[in-house]
């Protein structure tokens, strides 16, 4: 039993050392050069059913003062609530299940398929016809995405930007675990009519060009362990079953000795 002990014990810290290139990312940067300029394509959203709007419109009164017309400022709709899931649901406009949200003045307008920019242009062309010096903003409050797996601190989080990185999302997750892989991360995307997946690998420059790096509301990102994880995780029963035997075998060989004589 106890010559067994010994590379049990080796065996474990072997599976637990892991070398400073695997805890790494963009492993394969070049120093700071030309070669370092990377092309990114940037995704352009399209609204979706249940997404919601932040949308304002300022204008010059008859008075000249500028005022909000669509009142969400008035509202409540501050930066305390913008921070929350709950103060943008209440204070934007839902897009409904046809695709469609009910603007003052205007009335019901459809904006599922189009990007933010396009629905801020179309809501500045019907908003000119009626007030002076308009200007209109829109922007999209529930930009929410999942990261889950080999992350310390997993969960679904908002992004109160309109664009978000993969590498931003793991920031946010808390970075990668000592046991999380960052060679194979999975990034689920719902789309129209299904879902599409995407392979990233953190520790390979070419991420910055991958058209997954800039993640879209509602991805998931998933961290998946590495092999020595689940040998770690399964090592006590591993030994207690080698022990097990072990005692069995010591024992069979007494009783065999002690038959013997």
């Amino acid at each position: 039993m106890k010559n067994l002990q010994f590379p049990l014990i080796l065996v474990l810290i072997l599976s637990s050392c892991t070398s400073q290139k695997k805890l790494a990312y963009l492993n394969n940067l070049p120093e700071p050069s030309a070669e370092g300029f990377f092309t990114m394509t940037i995704p352009e959203y399209k609204i979706q059913n249940r997404d919601v709007l932040h949308i304002t419109l300022k204008a010059m009164d008859a008075d000249g003062m500028i005022t909000d017309y669509l009142g969400t400022s008035g509202s409540g709709f501050g930066s305390a609530s913008m921070q929350t899931t709950g103060g943008g649901y209440l204070w934007g406009y839902n897009v409904n299940k046809d695709g469609d949200i009910i603007i003052p003045v205007l009335g019901k307008v459809h904006v599922e398929g189009k990007t933010l920019d396009e629905v801020r242009e179309m809501l500045q062309q019907e908003f000119d016809k009626s007030y002076n010096n308009a200007v209109v903003e829109c922007k999209l409050l529930s930009f929410k995405f999942t990261v889950i797996g080999e992350v310390r601190s997993p969960g679904t989080y908002i992004n109160y930007s309109n664009y978000l990185t993969v590498l931003e999302a793991i920031g946010q997750a808390g970075g990668v675990s000592d046991y999380g892989r960052r060679d194979n991360l999975l990034v689920v995307r719902p789309v129209e009519g299904g879902t599409k997946t995407y392979r990233l690998n953190l520790q390979d420059k070419a991420i910055l060009s991958h058209e997954a790096y800039f993640l879209l509301p509602n991805d998931v990102v998933i961290v998946e362990p590495e092999t020595r994880k689940i040998f770690n995780l399964n090592f006590p029963t591993f030994t207690a079953v080698v022990s097990a035997i072990a005692s069995v075998f010591t024992t069979t060989l007494l009783l065999i000795n002690y038959i013997g004589k």
